[in-house]
């Protein structure tokens, strides 16, 4: 049992300086005995306005240096402080804010929300077992234009769908990776690589694109460049979403519409899911 949905807007002031980080958080529990679900026995209960009440508290006497970090110290403080704790599970996202510039210049206390991915991290921990700690970003659309097809798929009677050599790219991405055992990363740049990677996977050089031949083969590009690069991700799962779009047909209007002008195709949509790991 647990809490759920816990925002709030973490505000740290260094002089004249400010900086945010607003976050979602959900805090699950698993006692040392089921007596409150079987009897109805809720001395060893832990309310879940307690939970709560006790994430607020973390956030002022600790700060969020990392989502990452922030976990773990909620993890921590479950394990160390209740000993009917058996298990303990934190998810924490971020909300997508990003300090305003004006002509280059940082400004010190305006920020702007960017919705180009939702940062989040997860961290679990059973008793006298080890800190494991995930960390992903979601609600990631990316779009390229041209370098995508895909043809040569299996055919029967039920198969309507023409062969495209030529076609846009769209989705919206589902990353989360594994650190395995929790050590001392530097959070922060681990993620921002991996987002890198990932853009970089997706979109090819930029000069020229990458061809895809599918949406699953973008998938396993992205979890291998992921994976030669960060030596500290152990799993990495990837989903994409297919956002498809549809030619409107303009001979009606005496219009030649060469791919120009083109609506989303909102439902049903398709979707390529892997997971990848080290040997």
């Amino acid at each position: 049992y647990g809490k759920n949905t816990i925002k709030f807007l973490r505000l740290h002031r260094e002089g004249k300086k400010h900086f945010v980080k607003e976050v979602e958080v959900c805090a699950h529990l698993r006692l040392t005995s089921p007596q409150e679900y079987l009897e109805g026995n809720n001395s060893l209960v832990i309310p879940t306005d307690t939970i709560k009440n006790i994430v607020l508290v973390l956030a002022k006497k600790n700060g969020i240096s990392t989502l990452e970090q922030f976990a773990i110290d909620i993890c921590n403080h479950f394990m160390t402080t209740f000993c009917q704790v058996a298990y303990v599970k934190t998810y924490v996202q971020e909300a997508p804010w990003q300090r305003l510039y004006e002509d280059g210049v940082p400004h010190i206390h305006a920020f702007i929300c960017v919705p180009d991915g939702i940062r989040f991290c997860e961290a679990e921990q059973c008793r006298n077992g080890p800190l494991v700690v995930f960390a992903g970003i979601k609600d990631l659309k990316l779009m390229k234009t041209t370098q995508s097809g895909f043809e040569g798929f299996y055919k029967n009677e039920h198969t309507t769908l023409p062969e495209r050599h030529d076609r846009i790219l769209c989705g919206e991405l589902f990353c989360k990776w594994s650190y395995g055992e929790c050590k001392d990363f530097d959070f922060d740049c681990i993620w921002k690589k991996i987002r890198e990677c990932i853009l970089e996977a997706f979109a090819g050089p930029p000069d020229c694109g990458e061809y895809s031949p599918s949406y699953q083969k973008t998938v396993n590009s992205i979890q291998m460049l992921v994976l030669s690069r960060v030596s500290q991700v152990q799993v990495i799962e990837v989903v994409l979403n297919n956002i498809f779009y549809d030619v409107v047909d303009m001979k009606n209007l005496g219009l030649n519409n060469d791919k120009e002008v083109l609506v989303p195709v909102e439902a049903p949509y398709g979707s390529c899911a892997c997971t990848l790991g080290r040997k």
